[in-house]
C-alpha cells in the first residue's frame, strides 16, 4: 500500500504533461502512487498517460468523458489507497523533494493539513510565494486568523501546495463539487479544514505553479455567473468563520471577512499585495557570504545591507507589511535626525513616492504619527512596541549573521574603517 496517493486531473495536456508526470516519478520520495484522470482529452494526453502506466506500476490511469476538473478529482478520489493525499495540475511541476518535505512534516507534527510555500511561474521568471512566517504548528483558529489577512490568497484556495489525510476525507465524505466551476478548491479546502484539528505551515517551496493570463474559468463565465460563483464562495468562506469563531468573534472579525469579496477581484485569487507574496522580478537577493580570502569594504557592504533588508522583509511579511514600510519605521525609530520625509527618503533610499506611500500606511496602521512642520514620531502602543521588537530581534539575528562573515582581523579592519568614516564625518560637521 502507498503511503501518498497523488491525483493528477488531465485535459488536452500533451504539451507539458510529459514534465509534470516526469517530476513526480523522479523525485526523491518514491512510496507513492500516481492516479492520473483524464478528462475526455482530444489530443495525446491518453496515450501518453496509457504509456507511463506501462512503463512504471506506480502509475494509475483513469479515463472518463469530459466532465471537468472536480469529476476528474472525484474519480481519482474513489480509487486512493494511500494515508496521505496530494493534488497536481498536469501544466505544473513539483519539486525534487516535494512530496518528501510534506510527508516529513505531516510525520513530525501529527497535523491533520500541511500548507507549503510554491512558486509562481510566469516564462522564465519565477517567484517564491508564501502566507505564513511561522513554521510553527497552527490551531484552526490561528489558521483561520492568517487566512482573514489574504483571504483570496491562492497559498490558501488550491489544493496542490497542500498534503490531506485519506481517513478525514473518507470519513466525512468529503469531495469537490461538479456544480461549482470557480473556487471549488477553496470550497473543498474549507470544508476540509472544518474537521482538522491543526495544520502544519512549511517554509519550503514545493511547487512550480504556471501562471497564465486568464484562466478557461473565468473566461467562460459572463459577469452575472462570475458575481453569483463569487457570491457562493462568500458564503461557504462565511460560513467557516461562523462554524471557527465564536460569536464575539465573528462579529468583530466581519470587515476583514467581508474583504474577501474586494480581495477575489484581483489577480486570479493571487493578491499581489499578500503577505509573502513577491511580484515577479522583485525576489529577494540572499545574503551569502562569498570570499576569496581577500576583503573588500564595497562587498562586506553589499552583503551586510542585502543581509538588512533580508531580515526586515521578514518583519515586514510578519506585519503584513511591505518591505520599504518597515524601512520607513526603522529611519523614524531609530534617529529624530531622520524624522522627515526627505530625510527618511535620503535615509532609505527610496523614492519620494514610496516614502510617502509607507508613511501614509504607517499612519493609517496607527504606527506613525504626524506633528506640526511634517515631523513624523512612532505611536506609542502595542503595535508599534510589537513591531519594534521584531525589528530588534531580526537586528540581533542580522548580528549573528555578520560576525560568521567575518574573522577577528577583517572585524578589526571593518571596525577601524567606520571610525574612520565616524571622525571625518564629525569633522566635517564641526567646520560646517
Amino acid at each position: 500500500m502507498p503511503e501518498v496517493s497523488i491525483i493528477l486531473p488531465v485535459y488536452q495536456a500533451e504539451k507539458y504533461l510529459v514534465r509534470c508526470i516526469d517530476s513526480v516519478l523522479h523525485q526523491e520520495y518514491q512510496d507513492f502512487e500516481l492516479i492520473c484522470v483524464d478528462d475526455g482529452s482530444r489530443d495525446h494526453s491518453p496515450s501518453i498517460l496509457d504509456d507511463y502506466a506501462k512503463r512504471d506500476h506506480r502509475v494509475v490511469v483513469i479515463h472518463q468523458k469530459n466532465a471537468g476538473v472536480s469529476t476528474a478529482r472525484n474519480n481519482g478520489l474513489e480509487k486512493v489507497k494511500g494515508t496521505y493525499i496530494q493534488f497536481l495540475d498536469a501544466d505544473d511541476w513539483i519539486a525534487p523533494n516535494a512530496t518528501m518535505e510534506l510527508v516529513r512534516a505531516i510525520r513530525q507534527s501529527n497535523a491533520d493539513m500541511v500548507v507549503a510555500d510554491f512558486y509562481r511561474v510566469v516564462g522564465s521568471k519565477v517567484a517564491r510565494k508564501g502566507s505564513i512566517v511561522s513554521d510553527d504548528v497552527l490551531t484552526l483558529e490561528e489558521y483561520a486568523d492568517c487566512m482573514k489577512l489574504s483571504p483570496a490568497d491562492f497559498y490558501y484556495g488550491v489544493l496542490w501546495n497542500k498534503l490531506y489525510r485519506h481517513d478525514i476525507i473518507q470519513e466525512y465524505g468529503l469531495k469537490m463539487d461538479p456544480s461549482i466551476s470557480y473556487c471549488e478548491d477553496f470550497i473543498f479546502n474549507l470544508e476540509y479544514l472544518l474537521h482538522c484539528h491543526s495544520i502544519a505551515p512549511l517554509q519550503i517551496p514545493i511547487y512550480y505553479y504556471v501562471k497564465t493570463e486568464g484562466s478557461l474559468v473565468t473566461q467562460s463565465l459572463s459577469p452575472s455567473r462570475m458575481l453569483r460563483s463569487r457570491s457562493l464562495v462568500f458564503s461557504y468562506y462565511d460560513a467557516f468563520f461562523r462554524n471557527v469563531l465564536n460569536e464575539e468573534e465573528y462579529r468583530r472579525s466581519r470587515t476583514e471577512i467581508a474583504g474577501y469579496l474586494v480581495s477575489a477581484a484581483s489577480d486570479n485569487l493571487v493578491m499581489p499585495m499578500a503577505p509573502g507574496t513577491m511580484k515577479l522580478g522583485k525576489e529577494t537577493v540572499q545574503a551569502v557570504w562569498r570570499t576569496d580570502g581577500s576583503f573588500h569594504y564595497s562587498v562586506l557592504l553589499f552583503y551586510l545591507h542585502k543581509a538588512y533588508e533580508t531580515q526586515l522583509n521578514t518583519v515586514a511579511i510578519k506585519n503584513n507589511l511591505e518591505l520599504e514600510d518597515v524601512l520607513v519605521f526603522e529611519a523614524v525609530r531609530n534617529s529624530n535626525l531622520f524624522s522627515t520625509l526627505r530625510e527618511i527618503m535620503d535615509f532609505t533610499g527610496l523614492s519620494y513616492a514610496a516614502t510617502a506611500g509607507s508613511v501614509q500606511k504607517l499612519v493609517s496602521r496607527h504606527l506613525l504619527h504626524i506633528e506640526i512642520m511634517n515631523s513624523f514620531h512612532i505611536k506609542t502602543g502595542s503595535r508599534s512596541q510589537d513591531l519594534s521588537n521584531d525589528i530588534d530581534t531580526a537586528l540581533a539575528d542580522l548580528r549573528n549573521i555578520a560576525a560568521k562573515g567575518l574573522d577577528k582581523s577583517q572585524a578589526y579592519q571593518m571596525m577601524q574603517y567606520l571610525r574612520t568614516i565616524v571622525h571625518n564625518l564629525e569633522t566635517f560637521v564641526h567646520h560646517v
